[in-house]
């Protein structure tokens, strides 16, 4: 056996050609680096937008509207059957309705040393689309008062721009809570005045939200005119940047904030990179496949004739299959293995970078990874037995 498998190695290193074996050693370097990078990315990407840690609880909700322009200011609600088919889509987990104010309104102060007063209106959400912790996010007609939540907008821009313009005093957050409001409403049949209270002040919608109940009864007994239909909408998605869901609010004529979809674009980008270079490890896989193939095609080609007599003298093919693999397998199994051991020490560095800038990323890699590389190994050893075999026999 031993003076058989040196008679077949120096045959086949005679006839392997070298820079073939070393342009198929490259070419199938390249395309595992690829593949594995292009995997491991799309599993990086998914661990950041996912992680509990680093998702942002204002991005999840987004206040959609119709695209507002010189042929829709006169049609701008959104229809029932799009809300409805909004609240389908995958990207969606839940849609809840912002109700209009119908009636006049306004809001003073009851103070004397801070004599504020300015028209109002109101729009309300359900409990669940509130970012106020700790809220009764409730009303009833015996309440104290009606609960009310702010944008942190609207305080910036009185603070900043509107107190110095009225000669008003700034005021934070804890001393517009202490205070209570007199919010007047306005009907046919008259006026009222109740007590309002600021409960909190939120970044997630940009306005003045009261409880689905005292919408319900101000709209019901003061507004003029039939039910006013739907303009606004707020949507709850695991993922504000999916491309789907920018396509689909171009594709029906909605938008929503642009600083809050900037990163679909992104998003975009990302996949389109990934998607480039997974099909180019592919193409390359291809390639190193085929020259393998033809490499080994060529070798037995080259040596038919001592192989032919080999066989005549006693060897069996399945000794000269055994032999041709351990010729030819084992240097692809340290190339898959090299193309692992560099795409862990990358994702080790990028998670060094990452964390520097409190970024967090596993630095270890993922078990897809893993198992594509393991997928490839099986792949190449299938591909060398079949064209083994093929051409032995």
């Amino acid at each position: 056996m031993r003076q058989l498998n040196s008679i077949l190695t120096k045959l086949i290193r005679n006839r392997a050609g070298k820079a073939k074996m070393v342009m198929a050693m490259v070419a199938l370097s390249a395309a595992l680096l690829l593949l594995l990078i292009s995997v491991q990315l799309q599993v990086n990407y998914h661990q950041l937008l996912n992680q509990p840690n680093g998702r942002d609880s204002i991005a999840d909700f987004l206040v959609i509207n119709k695209q507002l322009n010189d042929g829709s200011m006169s049609n701008t609600t959104i229809a029932d059957a799009q809300v409805k088919q909004l609240a389908q889509q995958l990207f969606v987990d839940a849609v809840g309705v912002l109700t209009p104010s119908r009636f006049k309104a306004s809001i003073e102060s009851k103070s004397s040393s801070f004599p504020f007063y300015t028209d109002i209106s109101f729009e309300s959400v359900g409990a669940d689309f509130i970012d106020i912790p700790g809220v009764e996010w409730t009303w009833q007609e015996q309440s104290d008062y009606i609960p009310i939540i702010v944008p942190n907008q609207f305080l910036d821009f009185y603070n900043f721009q509107f107190s110095f313009s009225q000669n008003l005093p700034q005021l934070s957050p804890a001393i517009l809570k202490m205070l209570v409001f007199k919010v007047n409403i306005y009907g046919p049949k008259g006026a009222i005045s109740l007590n309002g209270k600021i409960v909190g002040f939120s970044d997630r919608i940009a306005a003045l939200l009261v409880p689905e109940e005292f919408m319900q009864w101000g709209n019901k007994v003061f507004a003029s005119g039939e039910k006013g239909a739907v303009s606004r909408v707020i949507i709850k998605t695991k993922d504000p940047t999916n491309p789907a869901l920018s396509s689909f609010l171009k594709r029906n004529q909605l938008t929503t904030d642009n600083q809050k979809m900037r990163f679909s674009k992104y998003r975009k980008l990302v996949d389109t990179v990934i998607a480039i270079s997974g099909i180019t490890g592919i193409l390359l896989l291809v390639f190193a496949l085929l020259i393998f193939t033809l490499m080994i095609q060529l070798t037995i080609s080259s040596a038919q004739s001592e192989i032919v007599l080999l066989v005549t003298l006693g060897a069996s093919p399945k000794q000269l299959s055994r032999f041709l693999m351990r010729q030819f397998f084992p240097p692809n199994v340290w190339v898959i293995v090299g193309s692992t051991v560099v795409v862990g020490i990358l994702q080790f560095l990028l998670q060094q970078v990452l964390s520097s800038q409190q970024i967090m990323l596993s630095a270890w890699l993922s078990a897809y990874t893993v198992g594509t590389a393991l997928l490839l190994g099986v792949l190449v050893w299938w591909v060398n037995k079949i064209s083994i075999r093929k051409y032995i026999g």
